[in-house]
């Protein structure tokens, strides 16, 4: 968690210019093909379902498609840039498990899963101090085509 709440914006396993891999973080370096076959593999799973579970971390889809976990203290900045990302990928993601131990994922759709306190802060925060917060990810987004 201290590693999301450092870079407030992580992926949760491919990298993207500036924004961190957890899964690398987790293994101590560049992981190459896909990190279920690093010898880490179990300690990147639990990490990233801690992660995922987190009530402090937004998981969705923000840089390029890609399971990306937003710290909190980015909400409002997110939420004052929205227009500039796809809204499927401001979508809430939540990892749903049955009984059988089968898993779907479950999304709410943005803005649905902001608050009141989220929607004033991002409706008091200037764009200059939005677009720093929010830098690295809108890099990333602005230059894919």
């Amino acid at each position: 968690m201290a590693f999301v709440e450092r870079h407030g914006i992580v992926l949760e396993a491919a990298r993207r210019g500036a924004i961190p891999s957890l899964a690398d973080a987790v293994a101590g370096e560049p992981i190459r093909g896909n990190w279920w076959s690093h010898p880490k593999s179990r300690a990147i799973f639990a990490a990233t379902r801690a992660v995922r579970d987190a009530p402090e971390v937004l998981v969705c889809r923000l840089v390029d498609g890609k399971v990306s976990f937003v710290h909190a203290r980015l909400w409002p900045a997110l939420v004052r840039f929205a227009d500039r990302f796809p809204a499927p990928h401001l979508a809430r993601l939540r990892e749903i498990h049955s009984e059988s131990g089968a898993h779907r994922i479950e999304e709410t759709p943005f803005p649905d899963w902001l608050d009141a306190d989220i929607i004033a802060s991002a409706r008091s925060l200037d764009e200059a101090a939005a677009r720093a917060a929010l830098d690295a990810a809108l890099a990333v987004v602005m230059a894919t085509p």
